[in-house]
């Protein structure tokens, strides 16, 4: 019997909160099953949706896990010099050695990734690298993954529920300041918060400090942007 593990990411962009990466395995009968339930890509599931199609997920997946990657994290990556896509394939590595053990390493599993760069063999190259376990895998990175593959869908929308709920933390936390917004760059209220409470926030450690939108409201040090991921 082959297993299939899907991978897909949430809150790649943003430049407040987490991002997010999950892993969905499932046998042939769970994958016909999520069709059947209608699962899909999380950016065309409403956010009610998505929390009940994440415990149907839970429910009727043989494993699943989630990975954070903290604002700290990321921006102590690229400042070291490794990159987003790298860090990225780190952290899916991760979910694959921790899945892929155990009696699962005694089945054939292929795992479908959304892969995050452009250019999908040397990303791919990268990945592998960080795999404990290569014997009984195959591995496929594909673009839109996550709108091809049931399992990628349905790790996207375990990835993405996990993201709202890291963010609903923060807007708790700091609901006496305002609006956090969705903490996305183009956010009007994500950016309203960032320049009033940015700077006596800036060890609070939500902020993507590496980020251009960061730099372009305190430009005291050199921009990074995700082009340069």
């Amino acid at each position: 019997m082959t297993l299939t593990l899907g991978i897909d990411d949430a809150g790649r962009g943003p430049v407040i909160g987490s991002m997010v990466l999950a892993g969905v395995l499932v046998n042939k009968e769970q994958d016909r099953l999520l069709k059947r339930h209608n699962i899909r890509d999380s950016k065309v599931v409403s956010h009610p949706e998505r929390i009940k199609l994440s415990k149907f997920i839970k429910e009727n997946s043989l494993a699943s896990r989630v990975e954070l990657l903290t604002p700290n994290e990321i921006d102590s990556s690229i400042k070291s010099g490794t990159n987003l896509n790298t860090l990225e394939a780190i952290a899916m590595a991760k979910i694959i050695n921790e899945i892929n053990k155990g009696k699962f390493v005694k089945e054939k599993i292929k795992i479908v990734v959304d892969c995050p760069s452009v250019n999908i063999k040397a990303w791919s190259a990268t990945l592998l690298k960080y795999i404990r376990i290569t014997e009984n895998i195959e591995l496929i990175c594909e673009h839109k993954a996550d709108a091809n593959h049931v399992s990628v869908s349905a790790a996207s929308i375990l990835a993405k529920v996990t993201r709202e709920e890291e963010v609903d933390k923060i807007k708790k936390e700091y609901a006496q300041l305002g609006n956090v917004g969705s903490g996305y760059p183009a956010d009007p209220f994500t950016k309203e918060f960032l320049r009033n409470h940015g700077e006596k926030l800036k060890d609070s450690g939500i902020f993507r400090k590496t980020w251009a939108t960061w730099r372009e409201i305190f430009p005291d040090k050199q921009q990074v942007t995700l082009k340069d991921f």
